[in-house]
């Protein structure tokens, strides 16, 4: 039987070796040290459970990227409490779904979302607790004072016996449907990342906290600034990673990714590891900086991590332009399955976009879970630390997680095709899959050729019911500025790149594709914006 991990044991063993003086949090021109955050977070957990929240209770956390955020998940983990993500973008009825459905007991929230609590508060009686943090707009005169939570207090370890059985929900919102809470327990999420190594870059896991604690001292703590929101799991991760390693978490100000304000702060605080989701965040990077090639340091830079959509080779190697020592570390993942493969581009090992190698518990199954051979598609599925499940789910998470020749499986829905040396092509989620006139289409094989184009700056393509073709593949493009949408010559230049039938029947542009911060696309908006256009 392994170690029994559990977040909040390890940071508490990271509090106590962590130099008081080292910062813990930037925000803008705030900075919280390690001295201070380790007693903010300590009177957080103290206080909430002296306010008679239950170890297991859910806690949400309703906010952009700021300290706060990092500060409540660490009180989380101490305190034995359950985080639930809030997808700040939600209108009223899904924000009353999700706290309802995650029976939250307590909200962290932001004061710039107090109309919206509000709103909602009198039909939530499950959550015992509201705490706002104050954020310059006029709040609620009814909630808790964040600050009051994390003031008060010796700000001492609370020294309560944990389990690794403690978990850690992210929702997400698929494809169809409300949201879904995944279900992590901590030793499964924190195995499944490493166990403090990195299994990307081949660096081990640590055998118990004494080994890690260790470790971390003979390492430089590193200084990580995650760029999508922290109410993504590949945000969140990124901060949890910092917190957890001793290091320094760097958040952004702005409510929408901006490139300026991110290489600024790479370069004022020497940022070693940054993680953004695929071309949405890199290329804007790149065209920065290759707009303005003396005005950001970003030396300090080691890692850029990314999950959750494609990242194109051309956008990677204009990064390495810039700083040739970097590794650009591509994840295969989602919040139902972590690790089901990764590729890793230097400047001396290039890779093609959406090859990656498989995870070491990985393998490809039909749909009728039968495993696929060279040169044939299906459905990737990883083994061994896995989700406990969605939460109040039992149908889709049998349907997600079954049980294969005896072993239990996550199966999140992605498309791959089995390659002779072994690595996997990404073809799409299928629930996205184009069928038109007999043949499938996965839609981000397309958007990527389109992409190339360099009169493009994002694509999107979806399947429009079409009486000939059964589905007509039709994409929206996202100009590059001053660009022009000529048609016919993008469909020909398309024709060069992809077989006959994957090339687009319609093309269209518009002004912004509308990506979610964390980049993801909304298809059903762009869908809509299709059929709204004259025939």
């Amino acid at each position: 039987m392994g170690y029994a991990w559990n977040y909040g044991d390890i940071q508490d063993a990271v509090d106590a070796v962590v130099p008081a003086q080292r910062i813990a949090l930037v925000h803008g021109e705030r900075s919280i040290t390690w001295g201070d955050y380790v007693k903010r977070t300590n009177n957080l957990a103290a206080n909430l459970l002296a306010d008679g929240v239950q170890p297991g209770d859910k806690i949400a956390f309703y906010m952009r990227n700021r300290a706060e955020y990092s500060e409540g998940i660490n009180a989380a983990f101490k305190a034995r409490l359950t985080h639930v993500n809030v997808n700040y973008r939600y209108v009223a009825h899904e924000l009353t779904y999700l706290l309802d459905n995650s029976d939250a007991a307590v909200v962290i929230y932001a004061a710039e979302f107090a109309p919206q609590v509000a709103a909602i508060r009198d039909q939530l009686p499950g959550v015992k607790h509201w705490v706002e943090v104050a954020d310059g707009n006029p709040g609620n005169a009814n909630a808790t004072a964040y600050e009051s939570l994390v003031t008060a207090g010796a700000g001492t370890p609370l020294e309560i016996q944990r389990s690794p059985d403690d978990m850690l929900f992210l929702y997400t919102g698929g494809t169809t449907g409300m949201p879904k809470g995944v279900m992590w327990r901590h030793e499964d999420l924190w195995c499944v990342l490493g166990a403090g190594g990195n299994p990307r870059i081949g660096l081990p896991p640590s055998a118990n906290l004494e080994e890690y604690v260790a470790r971390l001292q003979a390492e430089a703590a590193p200084v990580n600034l995650p760029l999508p929101p922290l109410m993504h799991g590949t945000g969140l991760l990124s901060a949890v990673g910092a917190m957890s390693h001793g290091g320094t978490c760097i958040t952004l100000t702005g409510k929408s990714f901006d490139p300026v304000e991110a290489l600024a702060a790479i370069d004022r605080y020497d940022v070693t590891a940054t993680t953004i989701v695929g071309d949405a965040f890199a290329r804007p990077l790149v065209e920065q900086l290759d707009a303005n090639p003396n005005s950001y340091n970003i030396n300090s830079l080691r890692l850029i991590n990314s999950s959750g959509v494609m990242w194109t080779k051309e956008v990677k190697a204009g990064l390495l332009r810039h700083n040739s020592e970097l590794m650009l570390s591509d994840g295969f993942s989602s919040s139902e399955a972590i690790g089901l493969g990764s590729s890793i581009m230097t400047k001396d090992d290039t890779v093609e976009v959406a090859k990656f190698a498989l995870g070491p518990h990985c393998k490809v199954f039909s749909e009728t879970h039968q495993e696929v051979g060279v040169g044939e598609s299906g459905m990737v599925a990883v083994a061994g630390h896995l989700p406990v499940g969605y939460y109040k789910d039992e149908a889709k998470t049998e349907r997600t997680f079954p049980l294969i020749n005896g072993v239990r499986y996550s199966i999140p829905g992605d498309f791959v095709q089995v390659e002779a040396d072994g690595s996997l092509t990404l073809l799409g989620r299928g629930s996205n899959c184009i069928n038109t006139a007999g043949e499938k289409v996965f839609p981000e094989e397309v958007e990527e050729a389109l992409k190339h184009h360099d009169q493009v700056a994002d694509a999107l393509v979806v399947g429009v019911e079409d009486a000939k073709w059964g589905q007509a593949i039709t994409a929206v493009v996202e100009l590059q500025p001053n660009g022009e949408l000529n048609e016919p010559a993008l469909r020909a230049f398309m024709r060069e790149r992809l077989a006959a039938y994957k090339v687009p029947k319609r093309i269209y542009a518009k002004a912004s594709l509308g990506r979610a911060p964390n980049g993801k696309a909304d298809y059903a908006a762009i869908r809509a914006f299709v059929d709204a256009q004259p025939a």
